[in-house]
């Protein structure tokens, strides 16, 4: 004969178990979903402000940072470039005073950058969006004359400065764009965040 009586303590036991089960199971269903809400690291890595180190940048060297899906180049300029961006006739640019370029205006001077010695410039032609050469040599064989160093997209010939200011005569409408950015140190930058924006 059965016994049909309910023993209550194990009866808690059982249910018990099961909840703690389920609850376990739930948060591991959970995660996937909310996690869902988060950006991807990709998404982040598009609008987000990179932190670049250029503390072994030597002089006349490019680093190249990506930020928004653009390579943004870092260049460390020796005195004799600097000296260099004096050195054109205003014919030789187009807008050698940078009315008509994108550049935070901290960046609207001869070097284009808030410290002379440092260019930081998004790294594509104003023409139809190559990357140019890095050409950092003076009087540099088949660049014409004047080039005091600068940028030459072989593409369809065009020619900027060291300063990526364009050369008249090319087919680049305007001067490479100067991204926001700010020094944290010396020898740290973080391009994304404009200096005068930032609290």
């Amino acid at each position: 004969m059965t016994d049909n009586t309910v023993d209550p303590r194990r009866r808690r036991f059982l249910t018990g178990t099961a909840t703690v089960i389920g609850g376990i199971g739930a948060g591991f269903a959970a995660v996937p979903f909310i996690s869902s809400f988060q950006p991807s690291a990709r998404a982040k890595a598009i609008g987000a402000p990179v932190e670049v180190d250029i503390s072994k940048l030597e002089p006349s060297q490019r680093i190249i940072q990506k930020w928004r899906g653009k390579p943004v180049w870092i260049v460390r300029r020796t005195p004799e470039m600097i000296e260099g961006l004096k050195g054109f006739a205003p014919e030789v640019l187009r807008d050698p005073e940078s009315d008509k370029s994108a550049q935070p205006g901290y960046a609207k001077n001869a070097w284009r950058s808030e410290n002379p010695e440092y260019l930081v410039l998004v790294g594509v032609c104003t023409h139809l969006g190559c990357s140019p050469s890095f050409v950092p040599e003076m009087d540099a064989a088949g660049m014409g004359s004047p080039w005091n160093g600068g940028f030459f997209c072989p593409c369809h010939g065009s020619k900027f400065d060291l300063a990526g200011r364009v050369y008249m005569g090319v087919p680049a409408p305007a001067n490479m764009e100067v991204p926001p950015y700010q020094f944290l140190t010396e020898t740290r930058l973080v391009i994304g965040i404009d200096k005068e924006n930032a609290a």
